[in-house]
């Protein structure tokens, strides 16, 4: 049998249930990854061995094995608090901080029988698209470590890229689940708003953060999907809100990945919400993985459209409000600034000194360009745009000291992705193609509300075509 870790999750669950490999066995090959990896990559801020190897034992003595993540390895994103695991929020103003209880998405992965090897790198507080923090190293890019793997999630696609987990949750409040797995060559998903009980986006600023799976393949990615999304013991699921239910008649997301079917109407765009705000550029290498997409998808008997977004001057000043505002809950006073990063401290005092009115009028202003943006794409069935507009970005290519600049520089290479958290609708990143200096380049399939199956049989018919899941990068 091949090593473990170049198996898929769905494959490893397989391993897992017909007991040709047990949890503990299964954690005790990902942890021996870890250390080896770990530390060139920085991929994991605090890894749990024995934490890790214990709750293994815990899974396959108590846990039912129709738990449907049963005893796969996965990593708590730093920005989630495990009781009795240090909790970092990628900010040196956290750095002794142990939370005594777990966040539902903690819990959720837990009772769908996951188990964690510890705590995956992200940037302070969540808030820029790299994971390069000053409380801990970089997270690096698999293909190339002297590339940032992306953020958010940076820490959680590293792993996975790497061979440190089979798959890996994140977050996403702009692109934080996408922008990682664009940069690592990943299948990232990030689901509708309301999909993820734990993780819905409901209850964050504007609606804008979810929770949402990052994985080699398409399936793997649906398997994590339907980990994430909880369900008691009876089988029902736990609604927290009236948005929607997870589930309909065709049942779990997996058996969507798995058939891969059906012809569909694609837009393809390389319009944003950011265009006339920022002077946005398509690198010729993001413009190929777009054509390459748009080629397989017309050879398979897609229909294809060119489509384009209607102007609209609105959309970036409500959005740097809305960010600004996020920024402004968090938890430093006093002498704790001083302990922020100069991104991160421009955040909050622009925030903090945001008028109610001025917080008023942005968030009628994005529920306008979500109203807007949908009825825009509405005749098709999903929208093809490049993942982002640049290559991978180098470690300390953002400035560190100008937080206008920085801004701007994330948008310049994320203009795809922060659109679709505003509008609340599931979008995926895959990763198409490569350049000639072997990095990954992906394309993004926006979907409807609710659209999470076409995009997920859209995905699965594109794999099948790429053959993206037996790239390896150079320090597998």
């Amino acid at each position: 049998m091949a090593d473990l870790h170049e198996l898929t999750a769905l494959e490893l669950w397989q391993e897992l249930q017909t007991g040709r490999v047990s949890p503990r066995e299964l954690a005790s090959h990902y942890l021996d990854r870890v250390e080896r990896l770990n530390p060139q990559l920085g991929a994991f801020i605090t890894v749990t061995r024995d934490a890790a190897l214990r709750r293994a034992d815990e899974v396959a003595e108590r846990v039912p094995r129709t738990a449907p993540l049963w005893g796969l390895p996965s990593g708590d994103k730093d920005l989630w608090m495990r009781a009795g695991v240090p909790t970092g929020f990628g900010s040196r103003a956290m750095a002794d901080f142990v939370p005594e209880t777990s966040d539902e998405i903690v819990e959720t992965l837990d009772a769908a029988g996951a188990v964690s090897l510890g705590k995956t790198n992200a940037p302070e507080f969540g808030l820029p698209a790299y994971t390069e923090s000053l409380a801990a190293p970089p997270a690096r890019n698999p293909w190339n470590p002297e590339l940032g793997a992306g953020g958010s999630s940076g820490g959680a696609a590293a792993a996975v890229a790497s061979g440190m987990l089979p798959f890996a949750p994140g977050s996403d409040g702009g692109g934080s689940v996408r922008i990682p797995a664009a940069a690592c060559g990943l299948v990232g998903l990030k689901p509708s708003r309301g999909l993820v009980p734990a993780g819905s986006g409901i209850a964050s600023l504007a609606g804008l953060v979810v929770d949402g799976p990052i994985a080699r393949t398409t399936t793997d990615a649906a398997l994590l999907l339907d980990g994430m999304i909880a369900k008691r013991s009876d089988g029902a699921i736990d609604h927290h809100y009236t948005l929607r239910a997870p589930y309909d008649d065709d049942g779990p997301f997996l058996g969507t990945a798995v058939r891969g079917e059906g012809r569909f109407q694609l837009g393809v765009m390389t319009s944003s919400a950011w265009d006339g705000a920022y002077d946005i550029t398509i690198a010729p290498e993001a413009m190929d993985a777009l054509v390459t997409a748009a080629e397989a998808f017309d050879s398979m008997g897609h229909g294809l459209e060119d489509a384009e977004l209607e102007p609209d001057d609105t959309y970036a000043p409500a959005f740097r409000t809305i960010w600004q505002a996020g920024a402004a809950r968090i938890p430093a006073e006093g002498e704790v600034l001083d302990l922020l990063e100069p991104l991160t401290a421009w955040l909050v005092e622009r925030g903090r000194a945001l008028s109610a009115r001025e917080l008023s009028e942005a968030l009628a202003a994005l529920t306008a360009y979500e109203r807007s943006f949908i009825r825009q794409l509405s005749s098709f069935d999903a929208v093809l745009t490049p993942a982002m507009a640049m290559t991978p970005r180098p470690v300390g290519w953002y400035d560190q000291e100008d937080g206008e600049r920085n801004f701007a520089q994330q948008v310049q290479y994320t203009p795809f992705t922060s659109m679709l958290n505003v509008t609340g609708l599931p979008a995926v990143v895959l990763p198409i193609s490569q350049t000639a200096e072997g990095l990954p380049m992906g394309v993004q399939l926006i979907g409807r509300p609710g659209g999470e199956r076409t995009l997920l049989s859209l995905a699965t018919q594109l794999e099948h075509r790429v053959r993206w899941q037996e790239r390896r990068p150079p320090v597998w």
